[in-house]
């Protein structure tokens, strides 16, 4: 195996564990600061992917694909928190998964009503089209790094909106504790429609991008939904850092393990019976890190103790 396809698996790796981490950092927001499971978090994905491939068919524009899937994202997101979710914190996790859950099956119905059952596409901008050779004469699909570039974007961004504005102060004030914050004249019902928003445009923007690569359909955020909470739990509930790292870790693990591991299989048997040991070894690997992790630190990479 050439050192040059190891290169670019790590990149592929890397590039999707950055579009895992826009899944995660929303969800690990809305779960940190409202203790609420959302099952409809990977709704946000689809809804937002539909949305860019809709906007990308009548405009041909990218960038507008991209605007209408952040903002039809958000606003389907602020209205399930007015609507539905902001009578379930009171409730236990048990009503919280039943009702988002539900939510899953109206999202997916209503997109199939509108849009129909066939798949959609969205086209690679033609300025992000094609390789660029990168260092060691490796040929990378550019869009590919872009992608890379807009996670790491996302991330520096949500570091600094956490770490470094009021409205970041309230977040993890509202995490703490948010009955003090609540008394100290903080209005927590719209910091939550606020955090709630700004997840599910995370998640809109994370389908949108991924619509170039795989095809756009009913159904496709639940499979994400499920990696991004392996990265949440890895990291830590509650950290976007440690929603990064994890996603990172899940990216890589997941890209190199189909990689590598049936390779490793062929050692020992016939290249077909590798093949498919490798691949399902490969597919259990995740779960493999994330267990490892949780027996090493239970709250997770950089989670709090309690």
């Amino acid at each position: 195996m050439s050192a040059i396809l190891i290169i670019e698996q790590i990149l592929n790796g890397l590039q999707f564990g950055v579009m895992l981490f826009l899944m995660a950092a929303g969800l690990t927001l809305i779960f940190g600061v409202m203790g609420l499971i959302n099952l409809a978090h990977g709704s946000f994905y689809m809804v937002g992917a539909f949305a860019a491939a809709a906007v990308a068919g009548v405009t041909g524009s990218f960038l507008l694909a991209l605007i209408a899937a952040l903002i039809v994202a958000a606003l389907a997101g602020a209205m399930v928190e007015m609507v539905v979710i902001r009578r379930l914190y009171a409730s236990d996790h048990l009503d919280q998964v039943l009702a988002t859950f539900a939510l899953i099956l109206i999202f997916s119905e209503g997109t199939r009503w509108i849009f129909g059952s066939f798949p959609l596409y969205l086209n690679t901008p033609a300025t992000l089209s094609g390789p660029v050779t990168l260092p060691g004469g490796i040929q990378y699909p550019l869009y590919r790094l872009a992608l890379i570039a807009v996670g790491l974007a996302v991330w520096g961004g949500l570091w600094w909106l956490i770490e470094r504005t009021r409205i970041g102060i309230q977040i993890r004030a509202g995490e703490n504790d948010r009955e003090m914050i609540a008394a100290l004249g903080i209005d927590i019902s719209r910091l939550y429609t606020l955090i709630f928003a700004l997840g599910a445009a995370l998640a809109g923007l994370a389908g949108a991008l991924v619509g170039t690569i795989q095809s756009v359909q009913v159904g496709m955020g639940e499979p994400v939904l499920i990696l991004a909470f392996v990265c949440i739990v890895i990291g830590g509930i509650g950290s976007i850092k440690g929603a990064f790292i994890g996603a990172i870790l899940v990216g890589l693990t997941s890209t190199l393990g189909g990689i590598f591991l049936p390779e490793l299989f062929k050692v020992f048997t016939d290249p077909a019976t590798a093949q498919a040991a490798g691949a399902s070894l490969a597919s259990m690997s995740i779960y493999i890190l994330m267990s490892l992790v949780l027996i090493w630190r239970p709250t997770g990479l950089f989670g709090a103790r309690a």
